[in-house]
C-alpha cells in the first residue's frame, strides 16, 4: 500500500513538486525584500508554483501560502479538512518561535472548530451586533478632532504615530470599554507579536492586560462589547473572556490602523483621488474597496491546519503544517482580477467562511470616518516625500507602512463640540 507521500514523489502531475517536500526551497515572508514589493513576489510566485507556494513564515516555520482565489474560497469553506486548530502543530515549536503568538492555540472562535467555535463564535457576534453605529460616528468624531488639532498648526505629521495609530487604539477601547492604561498594555503587546519581535513577551503583555480588564469587567459592566461578552448565555469563563477580548484588540489595532494609512496612502499617490486631495474626483469608500483588494491590512493569515495529507490543486499538502491564506496574492489572483474595485465586495480582505470578520462593517465605518475628518480638516494635504521613499514593515501577516508623512497648509485647531 502506497502512502500519499510515496505516490507524490512518483507520480505528482506539478512539475515544481509539492509542499509536503521537505528539502523543496521556501520562499521567506518576514523579509524587507517581500515587505518592499510583495506584489512583485506574488507574481513570481504565481508563474513559478501556480496557486501554492512553498514559504517559510519565520525562520525554520514551514508553510503554504494559498494564491489563488478559488482555492483560497475552497479552503476557507471547509473547516472540516482546514480547521483552524493548531493544537497538533504547536507541540513541535519552540517557545521563542516569533510566530507563534499569532497561530498558537486559544479558548477563541478564531482558534477552535466544530461545537467549540460555534459557541465562541456566537459569544464574540453578540457582543459586536450591539455596537450602536449612530453613536460610534460620533466616537469617532471626537477623538480624531483633538488628534488634527494636536498637529494642524505644524504643517506637516507623520499621519501613523500622531493619527492612525492613537485614533485606531483610543476607539478600539472605547468600544471595549477599556481604560486607556489597560489598553496601552495591550497595544504594545499586540504590536510586538505582529512585528515579530519580542514575540513571547509582547504575548504575555497581553494576556496580562486582558485578565486585568476581564476583571474589571465581571466587577464594573457597561454598555461595551465586554461586559456583553461576560454576561452572554455561553458563560465564557475568565480564560477564555480573555482569549475573545484578545482577539478583538488583534482585529481592531493594527489592522484598523494599517487600513487608514493605506488608503490614505492611495489617495495621497493616485491622482484619481487627487495627489493632494482637494482635486480628486472618487471618495473615501471607493479607495476603500481598492485597498481591501490591492493592499488589505493583513495581507496573509487566516491560518488553518490540515488534520491529515491532503491533495489540493495537484499538490499534496503536509498534515498539521500551517496553510496559510494570502488575502493579496487571492484578490490580485488574474483568475479573477478585472482592475475593477468600485462597489466591488468580492475581496477576501475579511475572510470568508465560518471565520469571516464579524465586525467588518465597524472595521470600514471607523476607517472611513477617521480618513474623512482628517481630509476634511486638512484638504490641501499632500505627501510629504516621493512615494518611492515610502518603507514597509516586515513580517509575514500584516501590510503596514513604517511612517506617512505629509505636509500641509498650517491650519487653525478645529472647534471641539
Amino acid at each position: 500500500m502506497t502512502t500519499p507521500e510515496s505516490a507524490t514523489t512518483r507520480s505528482c502531475p506539478v512539475p515544481h513538486g509539492s509542499p509536503i517536500d521537505t528539502n523543496i526551497p521556501r520562499i521567506p515572508l518576514y523579509s524587507e525584500e517581500f515587505a518592499a514589493d510583495p506584489h512583485s513576489a506574488y507574481r513570481d510566485m504565481r508563474s513559478k508554483y501556480g496557486s501554492l507556494v512553498p514559504v517559510e513564515l519565520a525562520p525554520g516555520v514551514p508553510a503554504t501560502l494559498v494564491i489563488g482565489y478559488y482555492t483560497a474560497l475552497r479552503i476557507l469553506n471547509d473547516p472540516d479538512h482546514f480547521p483552524a486548530d493548531s493544537r497538533t502543530w504547536q507541540k513541535d515549536v519552540p517557545r521563542d518561535c516569533p510566530v507563534l503568538p499569532m497561530l498558537e492555540w486559544r479558548p477563541a472562535a478564531i482558534r477552535a472548530a466544530g461545537a467549540e467555535h460555534a459557541r465562541y463564535r456566537e459569544a464574540t457576534v453578540a457582543g459586536v451586533s450591539e455596537i450602536d453605529m449612530f453613536a460610534l460616528h460620533t466616537t469617532v468624531e471626537q477623538i480624531a478632532i483633538p488628534l488634527i488639532n494636536s498637529f494642524c498648526q505644524d504643517g506637516t505629521a507623520d499621519l501613523i504615530s500622531q493619527y492612525a495609530f492613537p485614533l485606531s487604539f483610543t476607539v478600539i477601547n472605547a468600544v471595549l470599554g477599556c481604560p486607556q492604561e489597560i489598553g496601552e498594555r495591550a497595544a504594545a503587546g499586540m504590536a510586538a507579536m505582529f512585528e515579530g519581535v519580542n514575540a513571547a513577551a509582547g504575548n504575555m503583555m497581553l494576556a496580562s492586560a486582558m485578565s486585568d480588564l476581564v476583571a474589571l469587567k465581571r466587577a464594573e459592566s457597561g454598555d461595551d462589547i465586554i461586559s456583553r461578552l461576560v454576561a452572554h448565555p455561553a458563560q465564557l469563563d475568565d480564560e477564555e473572556l480573555m482569549h475573545q477580548v484578545l482577539m478583538f484588540y488583534g482585529a481592531g489595532i493594527e489592522p484598523t490602523q494599517n487600513l487608514i494609512t493605506n488608503t490614505l496612502r492611495l489617495m495621497l499617490t493616485d491622482d484619481r483621488f487627487g495627489g493632494s486631495i482637494i482635486g480628486g474626483t472618487l471618495p473615501t469608500c471607493d479607495a476603500l474597496d481598492e485597498v481591501l483588494f490591492t493592499d488589505p491590512p493583513m495581507s496573509n493569515y487566516c491560518v488553518t491546519f490540515p488534520k491529515q495529507p491532503i491533495l489540493i490543486d495537484g499538490v499534496w499538502l503536509p498534515a498539521h503544517q500551517p496553510v496559510v491564506i494570502s488575502m493579496t496574492g487571492s484578490n490580485n489572483d488574474p483568475a479573477i482580477s478585472t482592475g475593477e474595485y468600485i462597489d466591488n465586495r468580492s475581496h477576501l480582505a475579511w475572510s470568508a467562511g465560518p471565520h469571516a470578520c464579524p465586525a467588518r462593517s465597524v472595521a470600514s465605518m471607523i476607517a472611513q470616518d477617521a480618513i474623512d475628518q482628517l481630509l476634511d480638516a486638512l484638504p490641501e494635504m499632500q505627501l510629504a516625500v516621493p512615494a518611492e521613499d515610502l518603507t514597509w514593515r516586515p513580517g509575514p501577516f500584516q501590510r503596514a507602512l513604517t511612517t506617512l508623512p505629509v505636509s500641509f497648509p498650517k491650519s487653525p485647531p478645529l472647534h471641539i463640540f
